[in-house]
């Protein structure tokens, strides 16, 4: 279990990574401040590169009011095939009153026989923001490897003051129908899912979403009330996240009145 709370210090004018605590191999170096004081940016490190039969990882990530933080990782995340036991993830945040939340992983690779579970909870305060990526690739497809087998189980909710945004469940399950059906994964290897939530979406920012179209693969954007959900469906993780990283570049400004800027970890 890793725990990060974050505060913002007016007298200071910096978000401060207030409160670090772990359990087990979540790990996070130190506290980043590339776009300036009031952001705060954390790399999540996973010593053991991925999570295996067994695991059980929770990241709980708290932001008091007024603060921003991004939470990014080094690598792709990974789930390795299970002989039996499951494993399990935990991503638990809370976001204060006009805080912004960012996570923003690096893609993660589902192996063959795999056998997880993971379920993400947002609790969002009074005009807190919130933007969560999940790029998912089932199997290395560079070495030829496909998801024959193995399960994945999701969960993911999201709430603002006690008032339901979003819901969602679903599982991935090797070799199934979903993953060749026209009405599921249509035989791509790589799915994706951006979601903004907790601020009103303007009609000019939805326009200039939907007008943003992936290199390679689909895409499509659907705003809720204080909701926004962008799906990717392609044959690869670089152009999905290209996508994404668009999108982002039109919803920040708008949204925080900050430009983006993508996480130099991104590029080594």
């Amino acid at each position: 279990m890793l725990e990060l709370g974050f505060e913002w210090r007016p007298e200071e004018g910096r978000t401060v990574l207030a409160h670090r605590r772990h359990e087990g191999p979540l790990r996070v170096q130190k506290a980043l401040y590339p776009e300036g004081p009031a952001l705060c940016q954390v790399l999540v490190l996973h010593p053991p590169a991925g999570i295996a039969g067994g695991d059980a990882l929770t990241l709980q990530v708290a932001l008091a009011s007024g603060s921003q933080a991004l939470v990014t990782t080094p690598g792709a995340g990974k789930w390795y095939r299970s002989k039996g036991p499951q494993a399990t993830q935990v991503l638990d945040f809370r976001v204060g009153d006009g805080a912004v939340l960012e996570w923003l992983p690096q893609e993660t690779i589902l192996y063959d026989q795999l056998n997880g579970h993971t379920e993400t909870r947002v609790q969002l305060g009074a005009d807190a923001l919130y933007v969560g990526l999940d790029l998912l690739c089932l199997g290395r497809t560079a070495s030829g490897e496909t998801l024959r087998q193995g399960r994945l189980g999701m969960v993911a909710r999201i709430a603002q003051q006690g008032r339901l945004l979003w819901s969602e469940q679903g599982a991935i399950e090797g070799g199934s129908r979903l993953l060749q059906s026209p009405a599921g994964l249509r035989g791509m290897p790589v799915s994706g899912t951006l979601l903004v939530a907790g601020r009103a979406i303007s009609n000019e920012v939805l326009d200039a979403c939907r007008a943003v179209v992936p290199a390679v693969g689909e895409g499509a954007v659907t705003r809720l009330p204080n909701l926004l959900i962008a799906r990717y469906l392609g044959p690869a993780a670089e152009p999905g996240r290209a996508w994404f990283v668009d999108l982002w570049a039109r919803l920040r400004p708008a949204l925080t009145g900050r430009e983006a800027q993508v996480p130099r970890i991104w590029h080594t």
